[in-house]
């Protein structure tokens, strides 16, 4: 979520200040561009690692301050949620042992956090969506208390007027109101870096646009969220609605979402982009400044740009332009931001080597890719992919292509030809292109996760199956086996079954009636499907009533043609909520003689708890 604010009063006075630094460091950039400044005789890569911190249970794990203490290093930060956290890797230049590099200091970064969580009775595990997060984890005491989170959640709230939809449909269907910027928290990505000559960087940056469909489809590893099975990288579409600030109204009008793929090719200078964000987004996070960048510029000395930087880490480009300064020179770079965490250190590496590849390949045929490719078409396989991961159907120059025909014959070769140009070690190239080909034929992280998901749920309720398969992926994370090598899990750990809380065993298929519908029709659902219970709501839906079949029994022979739910419905209805233990579940039923009880989220039934259940 950007960079840490030290001292910000975040008042209209600072406001101001901020906006003129934020035109000074526009004219400051363009100054260096004009003037060649920027570094371009040399290309290096780096990386982001954001990683969940989970408990014995396998559940979301607040403990990242105490972890981050106690692991003592600057290469970690903290992250939005307090369950997670995030490494930053040393940048290195392209060439020779690069991943290798790349991938010995991220396993040692991982091992450092490990060792310490374990201190903490905690885990690490690196996965785009973790499969056991809820509800109750995104309520604000799991935001990291930093005030500049808190302030860019007010921020976006009071900006959005309402609450904050999410609405995704995939195999399930996911249609929820939130109330905070909590929701992306759920989404954990492995961000990728690489830097750009400045006369390549419209080239460079429209090409990472042209392949990000079929990249993303080789390594989507995100396809559950909340027990439902959505997306095959669910994180596009949540990152996007949990940060939407756009306001809706009757009119039909144009409005740029703060998290997305972009509009259009680029035909101009790298500063273009960042003049059309500002043009386009509200400023919303400021802070101090002493200089202009345009005084240490006429020092002689390179600006860091500082209110153009905490800009951008606030305007979520799946494919983000960056500046920034190292070893005293300044630099251009495009951030990847679409490649999930995990599954595994050597399936992140292959991504990796992947991007890289294809980047720094690109054929001189896609230097101008305005005159030969639509950028909706770009868009579209961007949204395909992300639904549909390796299943994706693309339009690729025009001509249909399979996510496998279109990553073998035409963009692994170019990833080859790039490595190579650049003298990676051959042995690296063959390994790691070797399992993004291996993957696009066999499986991905997703596909693993859904085949088991589904084979789990056949056997087991929706808490078991979450908590089994995501302990899976943990112990299988922890070989470094590629996911396309990773069984299926076989047998259930009977260890694992251990029931607290009535969320955990709760129906959630739930059939209702509406207070005005006919008890005719209430008690023919009822014998059709073998009900003996069925909650009842009104037009807002909420919770106003429960129809039992022992109750239905004891009003005798009335004439249920024309008596509506509402007139033989039990009104006091006794109802708990999805974290209630279960034992005290157990002793209401027994108090009053009941058979069941609504398990709610204030006056929304979420579940159904009955005796079959415990």
């Amino acid at each position: 979520m950007g960079e840490h604010i030290a001292r910000s009063n975040f008042d209209e006075r600072e406001r101001m200040v901020f906006v003129q630094h934020l035109i000074d460091d526009i004219k400051a950039l363009e100054t260096m561009i004009k003037e060649r400044m920027i570094e371009s005789d040399v290309v290096r890569i780096g990386a982001e690692q954001e990683m969940c911190l989970i408990n014995s249970d396998y559940r979301p794990a607040a403990k990242s301050l105490e972890i981050i203490k106690a692991i003592d290093d600057p290469h970690f930060t903290t992250e939005l949620a307090s369950y997670n956290m995030e490494a930053n890797l040393d940048p290195v230049q392209l060439g020779n042992e690069c991943f290798r590099s790349m991938q010995d200091q991220l396993e040692s970064l991982l091992k450092k956090a490990r060792n310490k969580a374990e201190e903490h009775n905690t885990r690490i595990l690196l996965t785009g969506i973790l499969p056991t997060i809820s509800r109750d984890e995104l309520r604000m005491e799991f935001m990291t208390p930093i005030p500049r989170y808190y302030k860019l959640n007010d921020i976006l709230k009071a900006w959005r007027g309402d609450d904050f939809s999410v609405r995704i449909k995939g195999a399930d269907e996911l249609s929820l109101h939130h109330d905070s910027v909590l929701f992306e928290a759920c989404n954990t990505s492995f961000q990728l870096h690489l830097q750009i000559p400045q006369d390549d960087f419209i080239k460079s940056y429209n090409w990472a646009q042209a392949i990000s469909g079929p990249v993303l489809g080789t390594a989507c590893n995100s396809p559950l969220l909340l027990g439902k099975e959505l997306w095959r990288e669910t994180r596009i579409a949540l990152f996007q609605q949990s940060l939407d600030t756009r306001k809706w109204t009757k009119a039909v009008k144009e409005q740029v979402a703060r998290v997305g793929f972009g509009e259009r090719w680029q035909i101009a200078s790298p500063v273009e982009i960042f003049k059309q964000d500002i043009s386009t987004h509200r400023i919303l996070l400021t802070k101090p400044i002493e200089r202009s960048s345009l005084d240490v510029l006429r020092e002689g000395k390179i600006p860091k740009l500082e209110a153009l930087s905490l800009f951008n880490g606030t305007v979520y480009r799946w494919n983000r332009p960056c500046y920034g300064v190292g070893n005293g020179k300044p630099h251009l770079r495009i951030e990847n931001r679409y490649i999930p965490s995990g599954p595994t250190v050597i399936d992140e590496i292959a991504n990796f080597a992947f991007w890289v590849g294809l980047m720094v390949g690109r054929p001189k045929k896609y230097d101008d890719l305005p005159c030969i490719m639509d950028f909706r078409e770009a868009k579209v396989n961007f949204l395909r992919a992300a639904q549909n991961g390796r299943q994706a159907m693309f339009s690729w120059m025009g001509r249909a292509m399979t996510v496998k025909k279109l990553v073998r014959e035409e963009l692994l070769p170019i990833a080859y030809e790039g490595l190579r140009k650049f003298q990676v070690n051959e042995s690296d190239i063959v390994e790691l292109l070797g399992i993004i080909d291996e993957r696009v034929g066999k499986g991905t992280g997703a596909d693993w996760q859904i085949n088991n998901f589904r084979s789990l749920r056949k056997q087991i309720k929706l808490d078991s199956a979450i908590v089994q398969l995501t302990k899976a992926m943990y112990h299988n994370q922890l070989t470094n086996v590629p996911v396309y090598q990773w069984k299926n899990i076989e047998g259930m750990d009977k260890t694992m079954e251990a029931f607290h809380w009535v969320g955990q065993i709760m129906s959630t298929k739930l059939m209702k009636l509406y207070e005005d519908d006919y008890a005719n029709l209430a008690i023919a659902i009822m014998q059709w499907n073998n009900i003996h219970h069925l909650p009842v709501e009104n037009g807002k839906g909420e919770l106003v009533g429960l129809l039992t079949w022992s109750h239905i029994e004891k009003l005798g022979r009335m004439d249920m043609h024309e008596v509506r739910v509402s007139d033989i419905m039990i009104n006091e209805v006794i109802s708990v909520e999805p974290k209630t233990e279960i034992e005290v579940a157990k002793k209401m039923m027994a108090d009053h003689q009941i058979g069941c009880l609504p398990v709610c989220v204030d006056t929304h039934i979420v579940g159904i708890i009955s005796k079959v259940d415990l």
